[in-house]
């Protein structure tokens, strides 16, 4: 066993080492708005539920350790006081993760990663429409644990309304747990989820994704992909060039014949196949061919 006293660790690693020691966390998907009105949507697995009476959710958006900047997110609490809390299922997780990109401030991540504002009932900030629970909070305190680039800031949020989609409650109107199947975060790359353990989905943080607006409409319309794959699509930072597209085709023609005269729909399909090899450069060379 390695043994290390954690002020001899540079934050970086030792952000690391705890990420992964202390997994798998539940993600509050937040949503909030700033000053003026405007939506701003993130993930963080730095939160869980402390009091049930009263009825109290924890997360943290902590500053940067690059930089030691702070996110859009604490600005907007600060500011309003009031936020949003989605829970993260399965079906959700590559849009969750598409959003955790490091947007400019006037950018609308409901927009880029596909989701559906739903205007909340007793505080400003929009609900996700595709997320199975929503948590309408007030902020009641938000306590700073440091001032250095990985520091914490702990938003303590009481919750004021629940909304519960029909179809995850059991006969009891209690939670079935296996409907719900949600999602948590562990280290690096790595999620689990509640009914199979963990699977990975690239993180974006370190490139800006398209997001799914910017997709062609039959694609982002399209009957075939599902939300996942649309968001795993649309966390590339360009498009293929012409040259890489008519060399994939050059590679792939003696297994696809006719790969041009595909339909939107069998492009679709077999795109859809790449991509649940993780294979998304490949789908995104089809589908522009």
């Amino acid at each position: 066993m390695v043994s290390f006293e954690a002020k001899d660790l540079e934050t970086g690693k030792l952000h690391g080492y705890l990420l992964s020691a202390v997994a798998p966390r539940p993600i509050a998907f937040a949503s909030t708005v700033d000053a003026d009105g405007n939506p701003n949507l993130s993930p963080f697995s730095f939160f869980n539920v402390f009091s049930a009476n009263p009825p109290i959710l924890i997360f943290s958006p902590a500053r940067r350790v690059r930089n030691n900047s702070v996110k859009h997110t604490l600005e907007n609490v600060e500011a309003t006081k009031e936020v949003v809390i989605n829970v993260v299922n399965y079906d959700l997780v590559h849009q969750a993760s598409l959003s955790s990109t490091e947007y400019e401030k006037d950018i609308n991540e409901f927009e880029k990663a596909g989701l559906t504002m739903l205007k909340s009932d007793l505080v400003k900030p929009f609900r996700v429409a595709e997320s199975p629970i929503q948590l309408e909070c007030k902020v009641n305190e938000i306590i700073k644990l440091g001032t250095e680039g990985g520091a914490g800031n702990l938003v303590i949020c009481e919750v004021v309304k629940i909304h519960i989609s029909k179809e995850i409650l059991d006969a009891n109107e209690m939670i079935d747990q296996e409907k719900l199947d949600l999602v948590a975060r562990a280290g690096g790359d790595y999620y689990s989820r509640a009914k199979t353990g963990f699977f990975k989905v690239p993180k974006p943080l370190r490139t800006i994704g398209i997001g799914i607006d910017a997709m062609p409409d039959e694609i982002k319309n399209s009957m075939i992909f599902t939300g996942n794959d649309l968001g795993m699509l649309g966390n590339i930072e360009r498009f293929p060039t012409e040259e890489d597209i008519a060399d994939f085709i050059k590679s792939v023609g003696e297994h696809h014949e006719g790969i041009k005269e595909m339909t939107h729909r069998e492009k679709h399909k077999m795109a859809r196949n790449y991509l649940s090899y993780g294979d998304v450069d490949s789908a995104w060379k089809l589908l522009l061919s």
